[in-house]
C-alpha cells in the first residue's frame, strides 16, 4: 500500500485506550486446531477507563482457557459445571453483578466479550484459547478466523502453522476485507508436511484511506488446505490414543434418490417461497441422470408432483422446472402428512425395484414453522417418523428462519442418521439452500463401517456411517486398553456403486512417532484432546435425541470429559473473576446452542428482573 502517513499516537487511541498488540496464533496438527488470541492494551487517559476484549470464534470451537493480566496480576477463568457455577454466583446475579460473556453473533460465530476497568497508565493483557477439529468440505479443510480489532493496532499479526503427517497438497488463505494492496501482505508457504501462513499489516496498510484512522481489518480470514492421499485412509497412534481419517478418492458416484418435502404454508409466502423456488431450480441443474427424485408440498393438504420417484432424464427435469416455477403458498402446516408421504414413496420405490438397489436414499425437508394440521405433537411425529424410516434413509431437516422449533427438527434428523441446518432469512437464502444440497449431492459409499478390535480398544467414537460423501472425511478416534500396545489393525467396509469396498489397514506407534519427530508444531497430547473433543461433540448430539436414563448417562459422560479437558460446552461454564471495583465482578461464559431461537431469547428477556443483564 502506498500510504506514507506519519503515525500519530492520536490515531491509535480510541476513548483513551490503545490496543498496541493483537496476535492470533493457530497451530493445526492432524486437523486439530489450537488457537490463542492475545490482545494487549494500555489506558492512555488520566482517569480509570473500561477496556473491552471483544472477539468472535467459530460455533464449532470449544473455549479452553481465558485470562486477564492487569499490572502483573493474572485473573484466570475457571471452568466449572454450569449449575455449580450459577449457584456459586447466584447472589451476584441477583445484585446484577454478573454478565454473560458469550452469545451467538452470526451464522458461523459466537461473540466472546469481556471488559475490565483499569487505572490511568495501566496495561492489560487478554488471552483466549479455543480448540476445534477442522472439518473437510468439498475437498478442503477450512479454518475460519474473524478479524475485527475495531481500531488501528501498532502490532497486529495472524500466524498459522500446520503440520499434517500425510503431507500438504494445497494451501490457500483469503480474507473478505483483503484489498489488492493487502494481498501481498499474506505470506504463505508449504513443503511436505508443514504449512505456514502469516498476515502482519503495518499501521498504514490497516488504514481505510491515507488520512483515515479507521481500520480496514473487518471481516473473515479463511485458511483452506488439503492433504496428500496415497491411500484411502490414515491411522495415527500417539500416547495410547489413535485417530483414523478415512477419505477415499476416485470412487464412482452412487446414484441417489432424493425426495424434496417443501412447506408451502401461508407463512412461506413472499420472499421465502421465491428463494425456495430459485434454489430448487438451481438444484435441478445439478441432478444427475442416474438419480431419481420427486417433490412433495405440504400446506393444510399434501400435494405430490408425481405418484412415484422418477428418473432425472432431460425431459423429466424440464417438466420439474415448470412444476417448481408454479409452486405457491396456501394454508397451514401439515408437516406430518408431508414427511410420511415422502417415506411411503421411498418405501414403494425400493419395494417395486423402481430405483437401483445400490443407491443412496435421502429426504430433504424444508419448513419455516411448526406443525398445526394433522398430528401436531412433535414427540408423536418423531416417534412415527423414526418407526417408518427404520434406519433405511437419511433425513435432513432445514429450518427456514426463527419461527421453527429447531430442537424438534434437530432431534428428528439425528434420530434418522441426518442433521438439521438453520437457513438464515437473508438475501442469500437460496444460496444457503443450494449449498446444503451440494454437500450431500455426491454420495460415494453406503453403510461405511470401521471396525476396531474390541479387546484392544475402548471408548471409540462413532464408527458406522450411513453415507460417505465426496469431498468429506470420516474421523474416528479411541484409546487403547493397554497404553503400551504398539500397533493397531482396522477393518474397513462400505458399499460402492459397483461393488463392496473392503480392506484392512495397520499402523504401529513407532511409524507415527517417526513422522512427528520431524516437526515442532505439536501442542501437548493433541490426539488425546482430539479424541475428547470428538467424543464430547458426539455425546452432546446423542443427548439431543435421548430421553430418561440414557440421556442422563450421555450428559454425565460429556460433563466429565468437558471438566477433565477444560472445554466450555453447553454443560460447563467458565467463571471469570475481575479485580475489585468492577461493576460486573463475576462474569460467566456459557456455550450457546443453535436450538435457542429468538422466541426463547425474548421470553428470557421479558422474565428477567430489571437488574439482570442477559448478554
Amino acid at each position: 500500500m502506498s500510504f506514507q502517513k506519519r503515525n500519530s499516537d492520536n490515531d491509535l487511541v480510541v476513548n483513551g485506550i490503545e490496543i498496541y498488540r493483537m496476535k492470533i496464533d493457530s497451530k493445526v496438527t492432524s486437523r486439530f486446531a489450537h488457537n490463542v488470541i492475545t490482545s494487549r492494551a494500555v489506558n492512555r487517559g488520566n482517569i480509570h477507563k473500561e477496556v473491552f476484549f471483544d472477539v468472535e470464534l467459530p460455533k464449532t470451537a470449544f473455549i479452553t482457557n481465558f485470562s486477564m493480566t492487569i499490572d502483573g496480576i493474572t485473573y484466570p477463568g475457571n471452568i466449572k459445571e454450569k449449575e455449580a457455577a450459577k449457584q456459586q454466583y447466584e447472589k451476584a446475579v441477583s445484585r446484577g453483578q454478573t454478565a454473560g460473556l458469550v452469545k451467538a453473533s452470526g451464522r458461523k460465530t459466537e461473540k466472546f466479550t469481556v471488559s475490565v476497568n483499569i487505572a490511568a497508565g495501566s496495561k492489560v493483557t487478554f488471552e483466549l484459547t479455543y480448540e476445534e477439529l477442522l472439518k473437510r468440505h468439498f475437498g478442503k479443510y477450512e479454518m475460519f478466523i474473524k478479524v475485527k480489532p475495531k481500531q488501528l493496532v501498532k502490532d497486529f499479526e495472524i500466524e498459522v502453522n500446520i503440520f499434517e503427517p500425510q503431507g500438504i497438497s494445497e494451501l490457500e488463505a483469503e480474507g473478505t476485507f483483503i484489498t489488492n494492496d493487502l494481498q501481498n501482505v499474506i505470506k504463505k508457504s508449504f513443503s511436505h508436511k508443514k504449512g505456514h501462513i502469516s498476515f502482519k499489516p503495518t499501521l498504514d496498510q490497516q488504514r481505510t484511506c491515507e488520512n483515515c484512522s479507521q481500520s480496514l481489518l473487518d471481516g473473515d480470514f479463511i485458511v483452506k488446505y488439503d492433504v496428500k492421499r496415497t491411500t484411502p485412509d490414515n491411522l495415527q497412534i500417539v500416547n495410547g490414543y489413535f485417530v483414523h481419517f478415512f477419505a477415499p478418492t476416485n470412487l464412482p458416484k452412487l446414484p441417489k434418490n432424493v425426495i424434496f418435502i417443501i412447506d408451502i404454508s401461508g407463512s412461506m409466502s413472499g420472499r421465502e417461497i421465491e428463494q425456495t423456488r430459485e434454489a430448487l431450480l438451481k438444484i435441478l441443474d445439478d441432478i444427475k441422470e442416474d438419480d431419481h427424485f420427486n417433490f412433495i408440498l405440504f400446506g393444510s393438504d399434501v400435494h405430490i408432483w408425481k405418484e412415484t420417484l422418477i428418473k432425472a432424464t432431460p425431459e423429466n427435469l424440464d417438466e420439474a422446472r415448470k412444476f417448481v416455477r408454479s409452486i405457491d403458498t396456501e394454508g397451514m402446516t401439515n408437516l406430518y402428512g408431508g414427511i410420511m408421504k415422502g417415506i411411503d414413496m421411498l418405501n414403494a420405490a425400493h419395494e417395486g425395484n423402481l430405483v437401483p438397489k445400490r443407491s443412496a436414499s435421502i429426504i430433504i425437508m424444508l419448513t419455516d414453522g411448526q406443525p398445526n394440521v394433522g398430528i401436531s405433537n412433535t414427540q408423536d411425529i418423531q416417534t412415527h417418523v423414526k418407526k417408518a424410516i427404520e434406519g433405511k434413509y437419511t433425513l435432513y431437516n432445514l429450518g427456514f428462519g426463527y419461527g421453527v422449533d429447531y430442537n424438534f427438527l434437530e432431534k428428528m434428523a439425528l434420530e434418522n442418521k441426518g442433521l438439521a441446518r438453520r437457513i438464515y432469512p437473508d438475501s442469500d437464502s437460496a444460496l444457503q439452500l443450494q449449498g446444503f444440497y451440494d454437500e450431500v449431492s455426491n454420495p460415494m459409499l453406503l453403510d461405511v463401517e470401521l471396525n476396531y478390535p474390541e479387546n484392544e480398544i475402548e471408548d471409540v467414537t462413532k464408527n458406522s456411517f450411513k453415507h460417505f460423501y465426496d469431498g468429506s472425511e470420516i474421523v474416528v478416534a479411541g484409546r487403547f486398553r493397554d497404553i503400551n500396545q504398539n500397533s493397531l489393525t482396522v477393518d474397513v467396509k462400505g458399499e460402492g456403486a459397483n461393488d463392496v469396498l473392503s480392506f484392512t489397514t495397520q499402523q504401529d506407534k513407532e511409524q507415527t512417532a517417526e513422522v512427528f519427530q520431524e516437526q515442532e508444531y505439536i501442542f501437548g497430547d493433541f490426539i488425546e484432546r482430539l479424541w475428547a473433543y470428538l467424543t464430547i461433540e458426539q455425546l452432546l448430539e446423542k443427548r439431543i435425541a435421548a430421553t430418561g436414563e440414557e440421556k442422563e448417562n450421555f450428559t454425565a459422560k460429556a460433563l466429565d470429559l468437558s471438566l477433565k479437558y477444560k472445554f466450555v460446552t453447553p454443560l460447563t461454564s467458565m467463571v471469570v473473576t475481575k479485580p475489585e471495583g468492577n461493576e460486573n465482578q463475576a462474569a460467566i461464559a456459557d456455550k450457546p446452542t443453535e436450538g435457542t431461537d429468538i422466541f426463547t431469547v425474548l421470553s428470557k428477556l421479558f422474565s428477567c428482573s430489571s437488574k439482570e443483564r442477559l448478554v
